[in-house]
């Protein structure tokens, strides 16, 4: 049977197709997935440094993971654009510029070394951007640019520095990495030490990436220090442990303040049989939150990983900025950098709420010895969180200033 209709009828119909395909489009566009924050993960993933920092572009996926999951920033998802800062400080300046200017991301996430830190700030300055820096360091720093989730020197430095020579011994050795923490740290200990009646038998440096550890080992076995305080960073460590361990003076005490979990578990084979770390966070924290991030961690990259205080320090990072970009309703970096004042996050390690004054996180203090699994067996910790302080009550910001200058002088 054919159906006959008249032309009206026809071009009524057409109309009305087109109608509905039209609104069809438009419905489509609208169930179609938010445009992704893009957000700059800088870390060396090459280099002496690699061992230390490529578990902490790990973190920051953790963290990603977990804020996707649950919806994302403002109704949109996050995407990572990590580049390679190749333990380079004039490569870290360079990628921090591309990611801003180039990958356009909202914020940057990254560094390790002080050195690193130093060369991204006037780019994060220069810029109004922000930076979250999520590593223990000698302080003497604050910028209107950089959210510091590492511990302050009163959170590490100081009280591990005052154990140590409590419970350790007053003849100190001082052995580190040659750039600016190191330097500025014993700078720091020194004082402790004179203050506390100890006696500094020898302070050397030794170039990033260093492995000959022959002289300093020597020295050590020479003049048989109560306990050794330990600034080296990256890889140099598993360098000095092993020329430690073949000699007699393989007992003498470490006194780490840049080695974790992630640093100690590399390298099983060590076996360090008095060796201590100060830290904010350690793997071992026996609380239902720190259990569910480490099972969150081992699911995510393997049952074998270990977290870490960068580690935790990294992931607090990405949440505080997340809270922050909410409460702003933006993630341009200058409304985002006012809000993230006011936030505090329930950590692994505890609540972190950020200090307004100085721009760096309040923190627990915890000591801890190694134990064969490589792991840290809790000895001391504080009863609440510190007040960060990343000069140094003891002396004016002049005279830490002064400091600052002086061994930028030596550094040259």
């Amino acid at each position: 049977m054919i159906f006959l209709i008249s032309r009206a009828k026809a071009l009524a119909l057409l109309a009305g197709f087109i109608l509905l395909a039209d609104a069809l489009y438009w419905a489509m566009q609208s169930y179609k997935p938010q445009q992704a924050i893009r957000i700059g993960v800088l870390h060396s993933l090459t280099g002496t440094m690699a061992v230390s920092e490529r578990p902490l572009v790990d973190a920051v996926q953790l963290a990603v993971t977990e804020i996707n999951l649950a919806g994302g920033v403002l109704g949109r998802p996050l995407e990572m654009v990590v580049a390679d800062g190749q333990s380079n400080e004039k490569i870290f300046a360079r990628e921090a510029e591309r990611l801003i200017t180039q990958e356009k991301v909202s914020v940057l996430f990254g560094c390790w070394t002080s050195t690193s830190r130093k060369a991204v700030k006037p780019i994060m300055e220069k810029y109004r951007h922000l930076l979250f820096y999520p590593v223990q360091y000698e302080g003497l720093e604050q910028s209107p640019n950089i959210i510091y989730t590492g511990s302050a020197p009163n959170q590490q430095i100081i009280p591990g520095t005052h154990w140590a020579l409590e419970n350790l011994g007053k003849r100190v050795y001082l052995l580190g990495s040659d750039y600016v923490f190191p330097r500025t740290a014993n700078h720091i200990i020194r004082d402790i030490v004179r203050v506390a009646g100890g006696q500094v038998l020898a302070e050397r440096y030794l170039p990033l990436g260093s492995s000959d550890m022959a002289a300093s080992v020597k020295e050590i076995v020479r003049l048989k220090p109560d306990v050794i305080l330990n600034t080296i960073n990256g890889d140099s460590n598993f360098n000095f442990f092993q020329a430690l361990q073949a000699t007699e003076a393989k007992n003498t005490p470490i006194l780490s303040f840049s080695v974790s979990e992630a640093e100690l578990t590399s390298h099983p084979e060590l076996s360090l049989n008095a060796h201590y770390a100060v830290w904010s966070y350690f793997q071992s924290i026996a609380s239902a939150n720190n259990r569910r991030f480490v099972a969150d961690y081992q699911r995510l990259f393997g049952a074998q990983r270990v977290t870490g205080d960068p580690i935790e320090a990294a992931y607090v990072g990405v949440n505080l900025w997340a809270q922050a970009a909410k409460d702003a309703g933006s993630v341009e970096p200058e409304r985002v950098n006012n809000a993230v004042l006011l936030q505090s996050f329930d950590a692994p390690s505890g609540i972190i709420s950020v200090d307004k004054a100085t721009r760096h996180v309040w923190k627990r203090v915890r000591i801890g010895k190694t134990e064969p699994d490589g792991q840290f067996k809790e000895l001391q910790a504080s009863p609440y969180p510190l007040r960060p302080e990343p000069f140094p009550s003891y002396r004016s910001n002049a005279e830490w200033q002064q400091v600052v200058d002086q061994i930028s002088g030596e550094l040259k």
